[in-house]
C-alpha cells in the first residue's frame, strides 16, 4: 500500500482532449458499439445525431426535405435548413458543448440540448465532412478521427442554403459494421410520422406521412385491429391506440421526435392512464393487465428541456412538463380523461368491440391461472434437477453492471452442441438453454400450450418472460441450430413460439440467429473459417493449393477450442426483423399454417437452394 502511495504523482493525472475522451470512453456518448446487427448500436446512433439537428431545422419551419444516401460504410445528409452560421462551421462540429439550442428561444422543444452528438460523430469517424450553405456562401472543413485536416475558405456558390455532412465510422471502433436497410428505414419513417409534411430521400426512395401517429399503426400492425384506430391529437401530445388479435402489448413512444425504444415516464405514465379512464368510462374494475393484452398504441410528447437517462436519448426520466411544472402523470391523464373518454362516447361500436375484447382477455387470464401456477411450480422444481439451463452470471436487470447489454441465452438443440457451446461460452454473460428434439408447431394454439408443454414452460421461465419482457433476464436470445434441413426447422419452429405468444420479443430487436461457419480450410501455416461459398474458394485461392477443407455438419462437430472463435468478440448474428409491409399473421400463415398451392410453389422454387448445400458437401 505504502508502495502504491509513493507512485501516485502528477504523471498519474492526465487531462483529455474532448476527441479523445470520446474515442476512450464512447460508450458515454452513444451507447453501445456493436456491427449494425441490433438496432441501437453505434452506427445508428451516429446517424441519428446528424439527422436529429436536419429535423430540428424542419421543426423550426427551415426546408421541408432532407436527402440521405449510405454507401459501402459512408453516410451523407444533407438538409435544406439555414445552414450552420459559416464562422462557427468549424467550432459547431469540434468544440465540445458548442451548438444554438442553449437558447431555449431558437430551440423550445429540441432533443439535443447538450452539444455533444455532432462532436461524438466525428471524433468516432475515419472521414467526416461539414459543409454550411448560406445566402450564396459556402464553408467546408474536414476532419479525420476529429482531427481538423482541411479549413476550407469560403466560396460563392449557386446551391440552396442548408448543412451537409457526411462521415464513415471509425473500423477500429466499430469492427465489421453494416448498416441493415430495416433499421435505417425504421429510422426514417419514424421522423416522417412526427414530422407530418417532412420528406426524406433515401437513396433516392421518398418516405413522407401524412396522417401521423394514426399512419404508423397502421403499416406496422402484425394482425387487423379490432376496431378503427383511434387518433387523438392536442398542444404537444399525440396518441394512436387499437387492438389486435395477438398477445402482449406494443408501444411505440417519443420525446420531441426521438424514439424512446426504452420508454420512460411518459410511457408508464399512458399506460396507467389508459387503463384508468377505461374503467372509469365502463364504471367497472376491470385488470389493467386485461384492458391492455393485445393493445397496439403510440404517444408523443413535446416537452421543454427533456431529461434522459443517457446522451442515447432511449428513456425519458422527466417527471414534470415545464415551464409550469405540472406532473407527466397529471398531463397526460387530463388529456386522456377528455379526450378518450368523449372519443369512446361518440363512437358506440368501437367501445362495445373494447369491451368484449377486455372480456375476452379477462376470461382467458381466469382460465390460465391454475395452469400457470402448476407450470410455474414445475418450472421451478425442474431447473433445480436438470441441467436445460446453464445459467450465467450478469443479466438484463443487473441495471448497475456495464456487461449488462452483453447478457445472452443461446438456445441450441441436442447434447453434443449445447456440450461445445457451454464450454466456450463466457460465463460471466452467455447462458445456454437445450431442448430435447424439435419443439411442437404452436401455431394456431393458444397460450395454454406455453404452460402445458414442458419444453416451452422451461423456456419462457428461463427467460422470465411469462407477464411481458419487463423482467427479460438477457438482452440477446440466440437461435443456435446446425445450418441443416433439421436445424432451419427448429429454428422456424421457435421463431413461431416466439412471434405467436411474444411477438414483443423479436419486435424489441431481441432474436437473433447465431450463424456459424460452414467450413474450416487451412494449411500448415494458417486457418480461416468461412460462412459462405465464396469465403471458401476465396480462402483456397489465397492459401494456395491443396489446403485442408473441412465441412461442419453440426455445431457438435465444432471443438470447444474452436468455438471460442464464433462466440466471442467477432460473433456473427443475424437479427430477426419483422419487416414494415409484414405482418405475423400473414406470415405465420403462410409457413405454420396449412398446406397451400402457394408454399408448395415456393419450396419447388427454393429446392435450389439445398441442391447447392448438397453439392457442397461433395466437394468438401
Amino acid at each position: 500500500m505504502a508502495d502504491q502511495q509513493t507512485n501516485y504523482t502528477e504523471d498519474n493525472i492526465r487531462s483529455l482532449d474532448w476527441k479523445e475522451h470520446i474515442r476512450m470512453r464512447p460508450g458515454m456518448y452513444i451507447g453501445k458499439l456493436g456491427d449494425g446487427s441490433a438496432p441501437d448500436d453505434g452506427i445508428y446512433v451516429l446517424l441519428k445525431e446528424i439527422m436529429d439537428n436536419s429535423i430540428d431545422e424542419f421543426v423550426m419551419g427551415n426546408g421541408k426535405r432532407i436527402n440521405i444516401k449510405i454507401k459501402d460504410g459512408m453516410a451523407q445528409v444533407r438538409d435544406y435548413g439555414r445552414g450552420i452560421p459559416l464562422g462557427k462551421v468549424i467550432d459547431c462540429v469540434s468544440k465540445i458543448n458548442t451548438g444554438g439550442k442553449y437558447d431555449s428561444k431558437a430551440f423550445k422543444k429540441s432533443v439535443g440540448l447538450n452539444g455533444v452528438g455532432t462532436k461524438a460523430v466525428n471524433a468516432l469517424s475515419d472521414h467526416f465532412v461539414v459543409e454550411s450553405v448560406r445566402d450564396g456562401i459556402k464553408k467546408r472543413a474536414v476532419f479525420q478521427r476529429g482531427e481538423l485536416v482541411e479549413d476550407c475558405p469560403e466560396e460563392k456558390t449557386d446551391e440552396r442554403n442548408g448543412t451537409y455532412m457526411e462521415f464513415i465510422p471509425d473500423a477500429s471502433i466499430f469492427k465489421n459494421f453494416k448498416y441493415r436497410i430495416p433499421y435505417l428505414e425504421k429510422m426514417f419513417w419514424n421522423y416522417c410520422y412526427l414530422n407530418r409534411g417532412l420528406a426524406i430521400y433515401f437513396n433516392g426512395e421518398k418516405y413522407v406521412s401524412e396522417n401521423g401517429l394514426k399512419d404508423l399503426l397502421e403499416d406496422n400492425m402484425e394482425s387487423d385491429p379490432l376496431y378503427p384506430i383511434i387518433h387523438l391529437e392536442g398542444e404537444d401530445i399525440e396518441v394512436a391506440i387499437t387492438h389486435v388479435r395477438s398477445y402482449g402489448e406494443n408501444y411505440y413512444s417519443f420525446v420531441n421526435g426521438q424514439h424512446t425504444t426504452q420508454g420512460g415516464t411518459h410511457l408508464s405514465e399512458f399506460r396507467g392512464a389508459v387503463a384508468k379512464v377505461i374503467k372509469e368510462f365502463y364504471g367497472k374494475n376491470y385488470d389493467a393487465v386485461d384492458i391492455r393484452q393485445s393493445i397496439v398504441a403510440a404517444v408523443s410528447v413535446k416537452v421543454i428541456e427533456p431529461v434522459f437517462e443517457s446522451q442515447t436519448k432511449t428513456k425519458l426520466g422527466s417527471q414534470e412538463i415545464e415551464p409550469d411544472g405540472q406532473s407527466m402523470r397529471a398531463f397526460i391523464n387530463d388529456f386522456l380523461k377528455i379526450n378518450l373518454d368523449n372519443y369512446l362516447h361518440k363512437n358506440p361500436q368501437t367501445a362495445d368491440i373494447l369491451e368484449k375484447k377486455i372480456k375476452q382477455s379477462e376470461k382467458e387470464r381466469k382460465e390460465l391461472s391454475g395452469i400457470r401456477k402448476l407450470a410455474r411450480d414445475r418450472a421451478k422444481k425442474a431447473s433445480v434437477h436438470n441441467k436445460k439451463l446453464r445459467d450465467c452470471r450478469v443479466h438484463l436487470s443487473d441495471l448497475k453492471d456495464e456487461r449488462r447489454g452483453d447478457s445472452t441465452i443461446f438456445i441450441t438443440e441436442g447434447d453434443s452442441a449445447s456440450g461445445s457451446i457451454t464450454k466456450s461460452r463466457d460465463v460471466n454473460t452467455q447462458a445456454v438453454f437445450s431442448l430435447r428434439g424439435k419443439p411442437l408447431n404452436s401455431y394456431g394454439l393458444t397460450k395454454k400450450v406455453v404452460y402445458e408443454n414442458e419444453e416451452f414452460n422451461l423456456l419462457q421461465a428461463a427467460l422470465d418472460i411469462e407477464d411481458g419482457i419487463e423482467g427479460l433476464r438477457y438482452n440477446n436470445v440466440v437461435i443456435a441450430t446446425d445450418a441443416d434441413v433439421d436445424g432451419m426447422h427448429i429454428r422456424l419452429l421457435l421463431l413461431t413460439f416466439f412471434l405467436q405468444f411474444f411477438p414483443e420479443l423479436v419486435r424489441g430487436g431481441h432474436v437473433y440467429i447465431l450463424q456459424t461457419p460452414l467450413f474450416r480450410v487451412r494449411n500448415k501455416k494458417e486457418t480461416r473459417y468461412c460462412y459462405t461459398e465464396e469465403e471458401r474458394l476465396s480462402a483456397i485461392a489465397e492459401l494456395g493449393k491443396n489446403p485442408e477443407i473441412t465441412r461442419f455438419k453440426g455445431l457438435g462437430e465444432i471443438s470447444p477450442d474452436e468455438f471460442k472463435n464464433f462466440i466471442g468478440a467477432d460473433m456473427r448474428l443475424d437479427p430477426v426483423i419483422i419487416g414494415k409491409d409484414a405482418r405475423i399473421e400473414n406470415v405465420l400463415d403462410f409457413y405454420m399454417g396449412k398446406n397451400t398451392p402457394d408454399r408448395q410453389d415456393f419450396i419447388i422454387d427454393n429446392l435450389r437452394v439445398e441442391e447447392s448445400v448438397e453439392e457442397l458437401d461433395k466437394t468438401a
